[in-house]
């Protein structure tokens, strides 16, 4: 009889003790997801910032790419963006455009501009370059890729809004 009566007794605690619904843990994995995109976009600047990372990060290696197929070949490359339209182009046959949210501003060397309102990086064998600037801008952010004309090392990056 004692045997029963404490089978009695832990029946119950049994049914309190439950774990978690399958229902209860994708509403907590939802709302973990959504927090997680939430912070990712105001801390990376939202949509506009990856674009113009990802523009930036993509134009400054094509960049890096055309100075590196000009000194391998021995060949003088160039590569040409035109900021009106945010298309651009290389002399290794790749080329791409910028979101049209984004404003594009060139500058270099007028001597190897093969339009107006055109602007082009020559990259020589020895790999220096012509040089040049181009600031990508979104909103509030702004994105440098700067090539020295001396060594045409290209370097890029987030800046602070330019005067």
């Amino acid at each position: 009889m004692a045997l029963a009566t404490t089978l009695k007794r832990a029946a119950p605690c049994r049914a309190r003790m439950r774990g978690v619904s399958l229902l209860e843990m994708l509403l907590v994995i939802a709302l973990i997801a959504v927090a997680g995109v939430l912070a990712a976009s105001v801390l990376g600047g939202g949509i506009d910032g990856l674009r113009l990372r990802s523009a930036g990060k993509q134009i400054a290696a094509e960049l890096r790419q055309t100075r590196t197929r000009a000194i391998a070949s021995g060949v003088p490359q160039q590569f040409e963006i035109d900021p009106r339209n945010g298309r651009w182009s290389s002399s290794l046959g790749h080329h791409g455009e910028v979101p049209r949210q984004l404003r594009v501003v060139f500058t270099g060397a007028r001597e190897v501009q093969p339009r107006p309102g055109q602007g082009a990086i020559r990259f020589f064998a020895d790999g220096a370059s012509s040089g040049g600037r181009i600031d990508l801008a979104a909103r509030e952010a702004h994105w440098r890729i700067d090539v020295a004309w001396i060594t045409g090392e290209v370097r890029s990056g987030r800046i602070e809004a330019p005067p």
